[in-house]
């Protein structure tokens, strides 16, 4: 069910969501936590809403979308409300705000905060310098950023590190779960030896190719060389360093990945990138503080060869 609500108010909005209620069309009862999404209008605020529809399934929610239209209309806020089978097993309240309410969208969301839940903030696209500074990053105890959305990945990553706060965290680290898992795995196999060094192999434009290499430089506290391989293609591969022969992950088609360890046969896994909706979904599971992506931030200066990456269609 999709409700509009053209030149309306947040407490016109409050209203029509306890007149659903009161039809049966939808309960806020088992919402976990409040989801803003701060986005342009368009195609990527439908995009956003599909991932947390997806994602609403493990994490029922109240989500509020703040899209940002034209800044030089007549002050406007248009909300629509989307309960049912176009919500998930979340209630979407799309806030369409126009002229000097664009930049209001934390004055706009703050009635319609879920009473004693936690709040999460995500920004697909362009984020604020300092999430934990912006306003409505102000109200959320975890914010989710993207560096592969941005116009120059590495120096977002390099301005993260520098501003990280408790609760920031970032989808291009989401999108190396698999990749640290396997890696994790395959040293805990014999022989237990140190890693001499590693190399981790990507294209320029890839930020979780350089939190991969700072993940290993901060875990091993040994050399960490990050190679550059184009652009577009995310991780191609990481090679780890050992008396006994080197451990390999390579991903040659962007889809699979073939494990190499001295002594063992080749094994082949599935290293696809992760879809939106998955890493989003992983990240609403915690709200405490990400120490080891943090210790991942504040190493990759000691990776070598790491220089500023560039370009929007990042990929891990």
């Amino acid at each position: 069910m999709i409700v509009d609500l053209p030149s309306t108010s947040t407490a016109s909005v409050n209203r029509a969501l306890v007149e659903l209620r009161e039809r049966g069309g939808a309960v806020a009862l088992g919402r976990v936590l409040t989801l803003i999404i701060v986005t342009d209008d368009g195609e990527q605020a439908e995009n956003a809403i599909e991932a947390a529809n997806a994602a609403s399934h493990e994490h029922p929610c109240r989500v509020l979308v703040l899209a940002r239209g034209a800044k030089r209309a007549a002050a406007r806020l248009d909300a629509q409300i989307r309960v049912g089978g176009d919500a998930g097993a979340s209630e979407v309240l799309v806030l369409r705000m126009y002229g000097p309410l664009a930049d209001q969208g934390a004055s706009v969301v703050v009635p319609l905060l879920l009473p004693d839940a936690p709040v999460v903030a995500w920004w697909p696209g362009a984020a604020p310098k300092v999430p934990a500074d912006d306003p409505v990053g102000r109200l959320a105890q975890r914010r989710i950023t993207d560096a592969a959305a941005q116009r120059n990945p590495g120096r977002s990553l390099d301005a993260t590190r520098r501003c990280y706060a408790d609760g920031d965290t970032d989808l291009a680290w989401t999108r190396l779960t698999l990749w640290r898992g396997l890696l994790a795995a395959a040293l805990d196999h014999p022989p237990h030896e140190d890693v001499d060094a590693a190399e981790v192999t990507g294209a320029g434009d890839s930020p979780s190719t350089e939190l991969l290499a700072g993940w290993l430089r901060s875990c091993l506290n040994t050399r960490v060389r990050r190679v550059h391989a184009g652009a577009g293609g995310g991780i191609s591969s990481v090679v780890l360093e050992r008396p006994s022969g080197p451990v390999k992950l390579v991903r040659p088609d962007g889809r699979l990945g073939v494990l190499s360890q001295p002594g063992q046969p080749d094994r082949t896994v599935p290293l696809a990138r992760r879809p939106v909706r998955d890493c989003l979904a992983e990240e609403l599971r915690r709200l405490d503080p990400d120490e080891i992506y943090e210790a991942a931030l504040h190493a990759l200066p000691a990776v070598i060869g790491r220089g500023s990456t560039s370009g929007r269609k990042a990929r891990s």
